[in-house]
Order: C-alpha cells, then sequence, then structure tokens
C-alpha cells in the first residue's frame, strides 16, 4: 500500500521507516539553521553591527522565519499521521488543536511569533527581539538528552514542588529571621522582610554576592547556620533531577533489550527487524555502539540458550 503525500512527510517529519536517512538530513539543516539564526540575533544586539549589516540581519531573519513557518505549518497538517497524536476516533481539528497545545508545538510557534507580530503591528516590540532568542529551545526536538531532561521533569513533578516547597519555607524563616536581627542596624539593607528576602535568596542558593551582608554577631551566626542548611536544600532537587535522569536513562535501555529478545525469538535478526531495531535505537537517543553491544550480546546468549550446556546438541 503506497502512502500518500501527508503521510510521507509525517514520516520524514518523524524520521521513520525508509525515510530515516532523509529525515537524518533535514534534522541536520534546521539544527545548523538554528544556531546561525540564534549566533546572528546575539550579533545583532551589537549597535555597530545592527547598523553596519542591517540587511544582512534582515535577510537572514526573513529566510529563517520563512523556513520555521513552512516546517511549522508541515508539522501541523501531517501530526493527524504521526503515531502519538493518530486517533481514528477524533476529528482532525481535534488531533491538530492538541497538537498545537504539545510543548514542542509551542516551542515552535514562539520560534517565529515575535518576527510575525513586528510585521503586523507598528507599536515597540524591541522586546521581541530578545524572545526570538527563545528558539534556541527548537533544539529540543533533535536533543535526546534534552528530551530525557524533560521527562526526569516530568516523572519528579510532584517531588521537586515538594522540595520547592520546602525551599520556600526556609526562605521565609530566613528573611524573617535576619529581619529581626539586622533591621535596626542595617535599615538601608534589611528594612523589611521583602528586602531581607535577597539576602536569603542568595544564601539559600549557596551563591552569596557579598552586596548584603549581616555585621551584628549574632547575625553573622544566623548567617552560618542558614548558609549550612542551604547546602543541603539545594541538594535535593538536585539529586532527584540526577537519579530521575538515570532512571529514564535505564527504561529506555531496557526497553531496547526487550525488544531484541522479542526479535530474537526465532534465535536470528531478519532485515525487517534490524531495521525495526534501528528506528527505536534512534528514538530512544541510544548510541549505534550501544545497540551493536546489546544485540551482539543477547544474540550470543540466545545462541548458548538453544544447546545444551552438556552434550552441544540443539534443543
Amino acid at each position: 500500500m503506497s502512502l500518500t503525500l501527508r503521510q510521507k512527510t509525517a514520516a520524514i517529519l518523524e524520521g521513520s521507516g525508509k525515510y530515516r536517512k532523509i529525515a537524518h538530513s533535514l534534522d541536520i539543516f534546521l539544527i545548523a539553521l538554528i544556531i546561525f539564526n540564534v549566533v546572528a540575533i546575539v550579533l545583532e544586539s551589537v549597535p555597530e553591527l545592527a547598523a553596519q549589516y542591517y540587511l544582512t540581519f534582515f535577510y537572514i531573519e526573513v529566510i529563517s522565519v520563512g523556513i520555521f513557518c513552512v516546517e511549522y505549518l508541515l508539522r501541523l497538517w501531517c501530526c493527524v499521521d504521526k503515531l502519538n497524536f493518530k486517533d481514528d476516533t477524533k476529528s482532525h481539528f481535534i488531533i491538530r488543536l492538541r497538537y498545537i497545545r504539545s510543548p514542542l508545538a509551542v516551542i515552535d510557534l514562539v520560534a517565529i511569533l515575535p518576527t510575525l507580530l513586528m510585521v503586523f503591528f507598528t507599536f515597540d516590540l524591541r522586546f521581541l527581539r530578545v524572545v526570538r532568542l527563545m528558539r534556541i529551545f527548537k533544539l529540543t526536538r533533535y536533543s535526546r538528552a534534552m528530551q530525557l531532561l524533560l521527562a526526569a521533569f516530568k516523572e519528579e513533578a510532584s517531588s521537586l514542588m515538594a522540595a520547592f516547597f520546602i525551599m520556600s519555607l526556609v526562605l521565609i524563616v530566613a528573611s524573617c529571621g535576619i529581619y529581626l536581627i539586622e533591621h535596626d542596624v542595617q535599615p538601608d539593607k534589611f528594612g523589611s522582610i521583602p528586602a531581607a528576602m535577597w539576602w536569603a535568596m542568595a544564601t539559600l542558593t549557596t551563591v552569596g554576592y557579598g552586596d548584603v551582608v549581616p555585621i551584628t554577631p549574632l547575625g553573622r551566626f544566623f548567617g552560618g547556620v542558614i548558609t549550612l542548611l542551604s547546602m543541603g536544600m539545594v541538594a535535593i532537587p538536585t539529586g532527584l533531577l540526577a537519579s530521575s535522569f538515570a532512571d529514564q536513562l535505564r527504561k529506555r535501555r531496557d526497553a531496547f533489550h526487550e525488544a531484541v529478545l522479542h526479535a530474537l525469538v526465532d534465535g536470528k535478526l531478519d532485515d525487517t527487524e534490524a531495521e525495526h531495531l534501528e528506528a527505536l535505537r534512534v528514538e530512544l537517543g541510544l548510541s549505534a555502539t550501544e545497540a551493536h553491544q546489546a544485540i551482539k550480546l543477547m544474540t550470543s546468549e540466545r545462541s548458548h540458550s538453544l544447546y545444551c550446556r552438556h552434550c552441544g546438541e540443539k534443543l
């Protein structure tokens, strides 16, 4: 059964099947374009360069946004045929609406929206020039490491919220404490609890800018206690993310190993199974070396299990 144009477009953008090589080339082109575009936006912030190369920056922006718009519209058009969104029970409009609300689609829209607003509106939108740097987040679509990190955030969302809630309580306690101790001595720096929060935030995050410091003995003692406490507080979300990141990577490896075992039921890999495993490897973000070693090891283990360890005869 031949694929329709929309299905072929979805396969290319998704990087699946026989269009995987084309999709890989397209991904490299888009990654290079995003990086080049971000560098141009940064250089454009220099007044001398912006004045001297105004037309160059203008053409870079127009061409880049044009390509990003085409990409966004193509993804919106063919999302109904993507595996993650395909649903025969819902209309194409509902599926596309769901796609528009997805995180990657929002990033794609934010990448082109500032320039479109500057074209259609005449009031001052200079701040949108900086917002264009959000375009760098489009790299999330092509970075498996970033996708792992986002999955880790999603997995540990409730635990992270609990950790930040505890940190907020400690922040308030630290601000109130240093305010009571130092506000009479340094009314210009600790004149209110909101003003004291700057010191508390810098201390709790172990940054310690040094622009606001307690000068009384009790204030310094209290600051030392908060500093020691902050070391453990900062480690909580860091530890949660590190653990979840490693767990996400382990789950992906386990999923690939399970797929290899399923493919080796008959003791060998045919071309279709090898192509499926390669597509799965790319989707899970595993290296080719790691996948090759996993297939080689499991093939060896499967071969040994087919023969009797005592007589060597095939079971």
